[in-house]
């Protein structure tokens, strides 16, 4: 009886909750217009300032920012005076909305609700039918992910990440042959290339329109050590001492043939370095995970629809600790070691060597 009676009020709960998904779920929509428009870093560069003052500082049009700035206040996310209508940018939110804030940005992220939004129609169609959504589908994916990268590679991957392989900044200082696979505009290449001019680096990807755009910013870099290839990842050829795959094993349709062509192509004493979600292969296991939600999303909206589009695995971002050690293993890698970055809340990295 106890329990019948409080189902009333667990209905009123759970209404309540879905207004205030609602109301995120829109505010996160403006706070993607915001940093693409680039509004959040024109107002922590103003005083409390009119929406004309800021469209003008932004060269967008006025109607619009003030509508969309309207839609910031009672968000809670701008503050705004009514008795001479400035409107500020708090620095505290400031430091998790714009640019200068690098990894703490998280404005960054909403980008990826508008790209759900455009193949959402398609993706219906894949829950009816079967199949998935082919990348064509997703324009503007390759330059979402490649600022995503870039906050991520810029701040740590150098001095960070290489440093998580033992003895692997010492060998790229001295030289080695490098292959990163699935390197979508090149950015971990151009960072570990600018950063040992020793070694060489080779980017492989299948977007042509992704490595044309690292190819120019190498060539803008001045950079005669790295070179880029259209090619799939389950083909590569060649041999290396040093292997990565950053957040695209995943993705892939052919994800064992992958590692096992990475295996087969490490020389007698290369590591593979695989940088994939940090999540379990167990759904209990990700109940409370803080991206569990957008993991999952993620992986419906992209991640497991494009692999299943080319008739792949569908292995999707919440793939899983235990799915990844487990493919490692299969492939040929008889020593792995997972790694964790402090404060990297989303990613686990794999130190894989051939089995000896």
């Amino acid at each position: 009886m106890a329990e019948r009676g409080q189902e009333p009020v667990r209905q009123e709960e759970f209404a309540d909750r879905m207004l205030r998904m609602l109301n995120e779920a829109c505010l996160g929509h403006l706070c993607s217009l915001g940093h693409r428009a680039g509004l959040f870093d024109v107002m922590a560069g103003l005083p409390p300032a009119s929406s004309a003052r800021i469209a003008g500082a932004a060269g967008l049009d006025e109607r619009y920012v003030r509508e969309w700035l309207g839609g910031m206040t009672v968000g809670g996310i701008v503050e705004y005076a009514p008795e001479d209508g400035g409107y500020r940018l708090p620095p505290a939110h400031a430091a998790a909305l714009t640019r200068v804030a690098g990894m703490d940005n998280t404005a960054a992220f909403f980008q990826y609700l508008a790209m759900m939004g455009d193949v959402e129609d398609e993706v219906l169609a894949a829950f009816r039918a079967g199949g998935g959504v082919p990348y064509a589908s997703y324009p503007h994916f390759q330059d979402v992910q490649a600022e995503e990268t870039a906050r991520v590679y810029d701040a740590s991957l150098v001095d960070t990440i290489v440093p998580l392989v033992p003895g692997l900044t010492e060998r790229l200082r001295d030289g080695v042959d490098a292959l990163d696979i699935g390197t979508g505009q090149g950015r971990a290449v151009t960072l570990l290339a600018g950063a040992f001019p020793r070694s060489r680096f080779t980017g492989m990807d299948i977007s042509e329109a992704g490595i044309e755009a690292a190819r120019a910013e190498a060539a803008d870099r001045g950079l005669d050590n790295a070179r880029f290839e259209v090619a799939d990842t389950a083909e590569l050829t060649g041999a290396y001492d040093l292997i990565t795959a950053f957040d695209v094993i995943h993705d892939l349709a052919r994800p064992a043939r992958t590692l096992a062509a990475v295996a087969q192509g490490l020389r007698a004493d290369g590591v593979f370095l695989m940088g994939d979600v940090a999540a379990s292969s167990e759904l209990s296991e990700n109940v409370g995970h803080p991206l569990g939600p957008t993991l999952y999303a993620l992986s419906v909206f992209y991640c497991m629809t494009v692999s299943l589009a080319e008739g792949g695995a569908g292995l999707g971002t919440v793939w899983g600790r235990q799915t990844a050690l487990r493919m490692l293993r299969e492939a040929g890698f008889g020593e792995v070691a997972t790694r964790e970055v402090p404060g990297d809340i989303l990613n686990v990295y794999y130190v894989a060597r051939k089995g000896r």
